[in-house]
C-alpha cells in the first residue's frame, strides 16, 4: 500500500484556485463540441474523465492527506458551474462524483486507505436511495438490492449505497447509512438510462447481490447531520467540519447555473440573428425578449451571490470550530433546493419567445433547456421538502428532516 507521503507526491503541485478555474473554462469549447455525442453515448467520454482527472477538478474537495486540494468549497463549485456551460451533463456528473471525496473523508479511515491506498485518483459514485436490503452478521453487514440513478458509475472504481439497517431489538429505530462497495461486488446495468435531458450523466443502475459490507465501510446519516464522523479523526481541517447535506445539495443544484449560462448565450445568438415571421422586426429590437434575457441575467446572478455568501459563511464558523445554527442549515438548504426550478421558470420565459428557431434538435438553446428541467426531479431540488423546517427552525424547533 502507498505511503500518504508518496500520495502527494504522486498528485504533483497544486494548482491555486484560480487556476482550476482557468482550466475550467477552457474547457467549455471541448464540452461543448462533444455534448451531443455525450449525449448520444448517455455518457460522459473516458476523453473528458481524462482531462478533468488530469486538471485536477476531482481533488478539490480532497483531503490533503491523500494528495488532494482540501479547498474552499466555492472552488468546487465554481468549476463545476463552468463544466455545465460546455455541457450540463459533465457539468452535473462532476458535482455528484467530484463531491463523493468530501463524504469519503468522513468514512472511518480504514475505508479510505482502501479507495485511495493504491490509488489517490480513484473516483466513486453513488445513488443513495434507501432501498437496499440489508441483514446484520459479525463485524458488519449483507446488502443485496438495485439502485436507479448511479450517475458517473462507469467511471468509477467504487459505490456508495443507501440502506436503512434494520433495529437489531425488536421496537429499536431503523439505521439509515451509506454503505461503500468496491467493484467487484456491484454490477452496473447500462441501458437503463433513457430520459429527455441529463441524458449523457450515465446515471445507469447499480445491482447487488448479497455483498458483505464491514461496519467501517459504511457512513451513519445521523454522524453526518451531527458532524461528529469518523473521518474527523484524520481529516481535521475545517472544511470537514461542514454538515455532509451542505455540501451535497449543493452538488445537484450547481450545474443550472452554467445550463443558465449556456441558455442565456444561445438566447442572444439567436436573437442577434432572427427576425419574427408576426413582425418582420429584428428580435434584437424586441424589447419583451430583452426584458426575459435581463431578467434571466440578473436572478441567477443573484442566487450564484447567495450560494456563494452561503460556503462562506459556513466555512467562517467551521474554520472558528463554531457549530451551524440549525435555522441556518435548513435555510441555506432551502435556498438551494429553489435554484433549478427558478432558472427553469426562467429559461422557460426566454424560449416562448424565440419561436420556430427554438425547436429544432439543432437549436443550442434546446439542450441545456431540457437539461434543466430534467435537474428538477433531483428530491435535493425540490423546495417542498424544506419549507416546513425553515418554519420550525425560526421558531426554535428540531427538523423534522436530517439532511440539512
Amino acid at each position: 500500500m502507498a505511503s500518504v507521503v508518496s500520495l502527494k507526491t504522486q498528485a504533483g503541485p497544486v494548482p491555486s484556485p484560480q487556476e482550476l478555474v482557468d482550466r475550467a473554462r477552457a474547457m467549455i469549447p471541448t464540452l461543448k463540441s462533444r455534448a451531443r455525442q455525450c449525449v448520444k453515448n448517455f455518457n460522459v467520454s473516458e476523453e473528458t474523465i481524462a482531462e478533468m482527472k488530469e486538471a485536477g477538478f476531482f481533488r478539490i474537495l480532497q483531503p490533503k492527506r491523500w494528495g488532494g486540494y482540501e479547498m474552499h468549497p466555492n472552488v468546487f463549485f465554481d468549476v463545476q458551474k463552468l463544466l455545465a456551460e460546455g455541457c450540463m451533463s459533465t457539468g452535473w456528473m462532476y458535482g455528484v462524483v467530484g463531491c463523493h471525496p468530501y463524504e469519503l473523508a468522513l468514512f472511518h479511515d480504514q475505508a479510505q486507505r482502501e479507495v485511495w491506498g493504491d490509488d489517490s485518483s480513484m473516483l466513486v459514485a453513488s445513488t443513495y436511495q434507501p432501498v437496499g436490503k440489508v441483514e446484520h452478521t459479525e463485524g458488519g453487514f449483507y446488502l443485496s438490492g438495485r439502485w436507479g440513478f448511479s450517475t458517473g458509475s462507469t467511471h468509477c472504481g467504487w459505490v456508495l449505497l443507501g440502506a436503512m439497517i434494520p433495529p437489531a431489538e425488536e421496537g429499536g429505530a431503523p439505521d439509515m447509512r451509506t454503505f461503500l462497495l468496491p467493484r467487484s461486488d456491484y454490477e452496473i446495468i447500462e441501458g437503463t438510462w433513457d430520459t429527455f435531458g441529463l441524458q449523457g450523466t450515465g446515471s445507469f443502475d447499480v445491482v447487488v447481490d448479497r455483498a458483505f459490507v464491514p461496519d467501517y465501510r459504511t457512513h451513519r446519516s445521523v454522524d453526518g447531520f451531527l458532524c461528529q464522523n469518523p473521518g474527523q479523526e484524520v481529516n481535521d481541517g475545517p472544511l470537514y467540519n461542514l454538515p455532509w447535506a451542505q455540501v451535497f445539495t449543493r452538488s445537484v443544484s450547481t450545474a443550472a447555473f452554467g445550463g443558465a449560462r449556456a441558455a442565456i448565450n444561445a438566447a442572444i445568438n439567436i436573437m442577434n440573428d432572427r427576425v419574427s415571421t408576426n413582425t418582420g422586426k429584428a428580435s434584437k429590437a424586441d424589447p419583451i425578449l430583452h426584458a426575459a434575457i435581463a431578467k434571466a441575467h440578473a436572478q441567477v446572478l443573484e442566487m450564484e451571490l447567495t450560494l456563494r455568501v452561503t460556503f462562506e459563511e459556513l466555512m467562517e464558523l467551521a474554520g472558528r470550530g463554531e457549530p451551524i445554527p440549525m435555522e441556518k442549515r435548513a435555510l441555506f438548504t432551502y435556498n438551494s433546493s429553489t435554484v433549478v426550478r427558478r432558472i427553469a421558470d426562467l429559461v422557460d420565459e426566454i424560449v416562448q419567445l424565440l419561436g420556430g428557431r427554438a425547436i429544432y434538435m439543432s437549436s443550442e438553446i434546446l439542450q441545456p433547456w431540457l437539461d434543466i428541467h430534467a435537474g428538477r426531479a433531483h428530491v435535493a431540488n425540490d423546495p417542498g421538502n424544506r419549507t416546513s423546517d425553515v418554519i420550525g427552525t425560526m421558531q426554535g424547533q428540531p427538523p423534522s428532516f436530517m439532511f440539512l
